[in-house]
C-alpha cells in the first residue's frame, strides 16, 4: 500500500471516528456513522509515525488537514460543494496521485492501459468522489442528504461511516488503547480495500460504459421516433453517464430520454427502465402504465392484450414493478412496447 493510500485511510477514519474529551466515550452519531474520536487519535498517531519524515514535513508545512476550524468552508470544487472533511483534503491533494498507482498496478483483465492516460486518471479521480469520497465529506459534517423534499444532495453508496464506528469498542467491552488500536487496524483493512474497489471498479467498468451510452444517445430516434427510448448494445452502468451528457448538451437535455432498454445477460429476457428525476431519485420522469404495474406472466399479458393509450404490447411479458420503475418481456418488441404505451399514456395526458 502506497504512502498516501495509507494516510488516506487514516484521515478517512479520523473523519468516521471521533473523541469525547472527558472520560465518558459517547459517540456521537453524524448521518450514518457513529463518531468515536480517542481510537482515532490514538491509531492516526501510530500510522502518522510510520510516514517517512520527509513527507511529513511536507504536510505539516504546506497542507492543513483538519476541517475543524471554524472558518474553513473549503469544498473540492469542480461544481462539487459539500465541506471537505480531513480525509476529503487528502484526496483533494493527493488524490489523482493515488488514482494514478492503483490504475498502474491494476493486473486485472479489464484494466485500463498502463501507464494510464491522464484523461483517465483525471475521470477516474473525480468520478470517486462522487460516488464514494464525498459522502465521507458530508458524513463527517453532518450535511443531511435529505433536506426537505428535494433530491438528495450527495450520493452514499456504501455506509462506510457505521461500518468503521462498529469497529469502536462497545461501552462494555475493554477500553485500552490496544483495543482501541486493534479496531482501527481492522478499519484501515475494510477502508483501503472499499476504497480501492471504488477506484477500480470505476475504471474497469464504469468509464468504458460511456461509449455505450453514447451510442445508444445517439441511435434514440432509430429506436422511437420520440426519442424518448435508448437501446443499450448490452447492459452498463448508464444513469450517471446519461445525466452527465444531458448537462452537457443542450438539445439532448431538452428532449431528454425516459425510458432505457437492455438485455438481461443471465436469463436472456429484456428489461425496461424508467429514468429517474434526478441520478439518486425515486421518482420516475415517466413510469410504466399504471394499469399494468405489480402484475406479472399471463396476468400482465392479459391486461395489456386491453390496450394502453393505443398500443397494445405482444404477448410474453415476464413482470412489471409496482412502482413503475422497470419491467421485464422476453422480447425487445415487448419490452419497447410497454415503453411506448406509457409515453403514449404520457401524450394523452394521464397513465
Amino acid at each position: 500500500m502506497c504512502v498516501c493510500v495509507s494516510l488516506w485511510h487514516v484521515r478517512t477514519l479520523g473523519s468516521a471516528l471521533g473523541e469525547e474529551r472527558g472520560g465518558e466515550r459517547e459517540g456521537r452519531r453524524q448521518g450514518a456513522g457513529v463518531a468515536n474520536r480517542r481510537a482515532a487519535a490514538a491509531a492516526c498517531s501510530l500510522n502518522l509515525a510510520a510516514i517517512s519524515s520527509s513527507l511529513l514535513s511536507l504536510f505539516t508545512a504546506t497542507h492543513r488537514y483538519d476541517h475543524h476550524q471554524k472558518e474553513f468552508q473549503d469544498g473540492f470544487g469542480h461544481g462539487f460543494t459539500t465541506r471537505l472533511s480531513s480525509a476529503g483534503l487528502v484526496y483533494k491533494h493527493f488524490g489523482r496521485e493515488v488514482v494514478e498507482k492503483l490504475l498502474n498496478a491494476d493486473t486485472h483483465p479489464k484494466a485500463t492501459p498502463r501507464p494510464a492516460p491522464g484523461a483517465v486518471i483525471e475521470a477516474v479521480y473525480l468520478a470517486t468522489y462522487r460516488s464514494f469520497m464525498e459522502a465521507v465529506d458530508a458524513i463527517d459534517n453532518g450535511v443531511n442528504r435529505f433536506p426537505g423534499a428535494g433530491p438528495p444532495v450527495y450520493a452514499s453508496s456504501t455506509d462506510l461511516a457505521a461500518r468503521v464506528g462498529g469497529l469502536n469498542p462497545a461501552w462494555n467491552d475493554d477500553q485500552s488503547d490496544s483495543a482501541a488500536n486493534a479496531g482501527f487496524a481492522r478499519a484501515v483493512a475494510m477502508t483501503g480495500e472499499a476504497f480501492s474497489d471504488a477506484v477500480l471498479y470505476t475504471a474497469r467498468s464504469w468509464l468504458p460504459a460511456r461509449k455505450l451510452v453514447e451510442e445508444a444517445v445517439a441511435g434514440r430516434f432509430g429506436v422511437d421516433p420520440s426519442g424518448g427510448v435508448m437501446l443499450l448494445s448490452h447492459f452498463c452502468p448508464w444513469k450517471s453517464h446519461l445525466f452527465e451528457m444531458e448537462a452537457e448538451d443542450g438539445a439532448l437535455a431538452a428532449n431528454p430520454v425516459k425510458f432505457c432498454l437492455f438485455q438481461d445477460d443471465r436469463e436472456g429476457a429484456w428489461r425496461v427502465q424508467t429514468v429517474p428525476v434526478t441520478p439518486a431519485s425515486f421518482e420516475n420522469r415517466v413510469s410504466l402504465p399504471t394499469p399494468l404495474c405489480g402484475l406479472r406472466g399471463e396476468e400482465l399479458d392479459a391486461a395489456a392484450a386491453a390496450g394502453v393509450a393505443g398500443v397494445t404490447p405482444p404477448a410474453g411479458g415476464i413482470f412489471i414493478h409496482v412502482s413503475g420503475f422497470t419491467g421485464g418481456h422476453k422480447s425487445r418488441e415487448g419490452a419497447l412496447a410497454y415503453a411506448q404505451a406509457a409515453l403514449a399514456a404520457e401524450k394523452a395526458g394521464g397513465q
